[in-house]
This record gives structure tokens, sequence and C-alpha cells, in this order.
């Protein structure tokens, strides 16, 4: 597999959650180091289509890394359910995805560990990062040692809070605890106004975001009657990855 063409990190580095085509393209056109190219972010993101997920890498300079979760939801899944994560990462390997994002729990809340295994083994040699799973664990400390020694390259968290900024204390934490033997990054509602300030907080070296804005429909003709989504949901717009806002992260991570 050879990822000579993606661009390499300088610096701090930027992820974006991209949850469309659209989006991918409007992350690396605003200078993002990375993708977590995901579908339905109005349940945390779920796994892209095919699709999605090939066009990207055939056609994007940056690393692409889709997420792997086949449901919203918890994250306890039924055998089922893992067997369709275990294609999905194939998939992503024989396309040449350069690393997925997936993670298991127990029902005690502890690390599925038979399972994440298993999904390591499946990936390699593509590495693995551990999503936001882990905010949601028994115990963060403990969970942290259990990802490492599984061979998790980096965990996405929020220090177990609501957001990175509500966990800025709990991420810094993390960070001297891992001590370089994995990437902690934190994400969830990191914008261009807090992001420095998370940044000094936690000494992490790479950050998670959306930087998304809601697009409005081109529909000329607007049947207002019908739902695709619930009652509320809005059929004439939909949120999208802003190149303005993915420029400004880019700008405020370079002045760092």
């Amino acid at each position: 597999m050879n990822h000579n063409n993606k661009r390499p990190f300088r610096g701090l580095g930027l992820e974006i959650c991209a949850n469309s085509i659209q989006s991918a393209i409007a992350a690396e056109q605003g200078g993002a180091d990375r993708i977590e190219l995901c579908s339905n972010l109005a349940e945390g993101g779920t796994t892209p289509s095919y699709g999605q997920i090939k066009w990207c890498v055939k056609n994007l300079s940056i690393e692409i890394w889709p997420l792997i979760r086949p449901r919203g939801g918890d994250f306890l899944y039924t055998d089922a359910e893992f067997e369709s994560v275990l294609e999905d990462i194939s998939f992503c390997k024989k396309i040449g995805c350069h690393g997925i994002v997936t993670g298991l729990l127990n029902t005690d809340g502890s690390v599925d560990e038979e399972r994440c295994a298993k999904v390591i083994a499946a990936a390699s040699p593509m590495p693995v990062a551990f999503h936001r799973a882990f905010d949601m664990s028994n115990n963060l400390s403990k969970a942290l040692e259990t990802i490492i020694d599984l061979g998790f390259v980096r965990v996405l968290s929020s220090g177990g809070k609501e957001n990175a900024f509500v966990g800025a204390n709990e991420l810094a934490k993390l960070v001297l605890q891992a001590n370089g033997r994995i990437e902690i990054m934190p994400g969830a509602g990191i914008n261009a106004h807090n992001i420095s300030e998370i940044a000094k907080i936690t000494a992490a070296k790479s950050f998670h975001t959306t930087a998304k804005s809601v697009v409005e429909s081109k529909m000329q003709f607007r049947n207002e009657a019908s739902k695709m989504g619930g009652k509320d949901a809005d059929e004439f717009s939909h949120e999208q990855t802003a190149v303005a806002k993915v420029k400004e992260l880019s700008r405020v991570l370079k002045e760092l």
C-alpha cells in the first residue's frame, strides 16, 4: 500500500470529520491534514458508503480514515453487526485507505479486547484509531492502557465530558499518561475560538472537528407537506464542512 502521495502533517495537525464527499472536498481545500469520513452526524457518525469512501481515496490528496460504526447508539454490537464491521474494514484496506476509526465496548463499559484484537488483525498493516467510544468507557485511564496494548495508534476523546473544552484538563492528564505511546486527539465542540486554549491546556498535537455550517438547498420546487426525516427536520438544508472554517482553524494552529 503506497501512501506517498498523501500530504504530511506540518506542526499541529487538523482532522476534519467529513460527513459527505462535499465536506471532504471542503476539508482538503481548507488545508486539513486528515479526514475522518463518516455519515449521519446527527447520531455521532456512522460508516459512510463504499462509493463515498472510494471516491475520496481516489480523488483527494490527504489521508482518508473512514469511521467504521454500523449504527448509532451504544458501542455494544451483535455478532452480525461485528461481521459487517470486519467486512467494511476489509474493503477499506483493499482500496487503500490510510487507516480506519472504530471502537467497541463490553456491557460493563470496558474495552472489548477480544473483538478489538480482531479489528487490529483484520486491518493490518493499515493503522486503526479508537473513536469516542473511549469517552463512554467506565475508566478512561484503564481503557487507555488497554487501547495502547491492543495496538491502536490514536484515541479521539473529549476527556469523557460533553466537549473537548470542558474536558481539557482530563485530556491533559491522558496526554501525560500516554507519554508518546499513542496520540490523544481532542474532539467535540472544537472551533476557531477555543482551539488555541484547548491546545495549550492539553499539549495535544492534533485536533478533530466538523467545521460545519448549514447549506441551503438549491431546489426551486419544494414540497413542504412531505417529510423524509422527523417532523422537525428541514428537508431543504444540510450540514456540510465549510472551507472558510477549516482555513481559519488551520491558520490558528499554524500560529501556535
